[in-house]
């Protein structure tokens, strides 16, 4: 119960101090072609035309939906741990392998709060633009569960698999690295932990962001992607590199980039 209290309120604050940096990473993921010049003209171009809370468009969606992911993350984290060894100290290759697990049980919340939280951020400020209820209610009524709420569901676990391998891996390589010059009882000091969390957060996006962009972009559809998930994961990715390149899967997370933002919003 207080790991679930705590990864709630932890996942509330990091809902509500990344939601901006989120949207401008998503709209760079998702926006057509020529909209928008960079990241920092996405921002400007927000501001100017839908205002300052545009920032935040999409955040209810998560914000709801925290809580039930991150118990499920928590659960299935520790359950995974408990499956791969019967002993507490894992070895990193271990916490990988249980990171893994647990991301991918995470999935089945997490694909469609993010589907919803995309949907609203592909949005831009027109008449036309819906709220999230209208947004839920319109995809289940045209496409049903699977193909509407579930939407991107197995490329989101495809995501999350690598995601939360290298999330629990960088958190507790630091963690532990830090204890080594830190071995006292009374455990690492706040600064130490917030690092710890700001590593796991990068390990998190150089293990999964080619596949965040994929995931944006298939739940951004119009349509349900057709064929089996790695037909359409495979037809998204040859989509993205006929339009733009091959480094624009990954561009976002070093240089002149939306990824650094969002590294430093998951490490917030």
């Amino acid at each position: 119960m207080n790991e679930l209290v705590a990864g709630s309120v932890g996942g509330a604050a990091q809902v509500l101090v990344g939601q901006p940096l989120d949207t401008i990473k998503t709209r760079a993921q998702v926006a057509p072609k020529g909209m928008f010049k960079g990241p920092m003209d996405i921002l400007v171009q927000t501001l100017r035309k839908e205002g300052v809370l545009a920032l935040w468009k999409g955040m209810a969606s998560p914000l709801i939906g925290i809580a039930g992911v991150n118990s499920l993350l928590f659960t299935s984290y520790a359950v995974s741990k408990r499956i791969i060894s019967p002993f507490p100290n894992l070895s990193l290759k271990e916490i990988a392998a249980a990171g893994a697990m647990g991301g991918a049980v995470n999935s089945v919340l997490a694909s469609p709060v993010e589907m919803f939280k995309v949907r609203m951020q592909g949005q831009y400020g027109a008449a036309t633009d819906k709220r999230l209820r209208i947004v839920v209610s319109d995809m289940w009524r045209q496409w049903g569960f699977r193909k509407g709420i579930m939407r991107g569901f197995w490329v989101t676990v495809a995501r999350e698999i690598p995601a939360y391998a290298g999330f629990y891996t960088g958190f507790e390589y630091a963690k532990r690295q830090f204890r080594e010059r830190y071995p006292g009882p009374e455990g690492l000091p706040v600064w130490a932990l917030l690092t710890s969390g700001s590593c796991g957060g990068i390990s998190y996006w150089l293990a999964c962001y080619p596949l965040d962009v994929i995931k944006s972009r298939v739940q951004l559809r119009a349509t349900p992607p057709t064929g089996t998930p790695v037909q359409y994961i495979a037809h998204e990715f040859k989509t993205i590199i006929a339009e733009s390149g091959l480094c624009v899967i990954c561009i976002f997370i070093f240089g002149d980039s939306n990824g650094v933002a969002n590294i430093f919003a998951y490490g917030i």
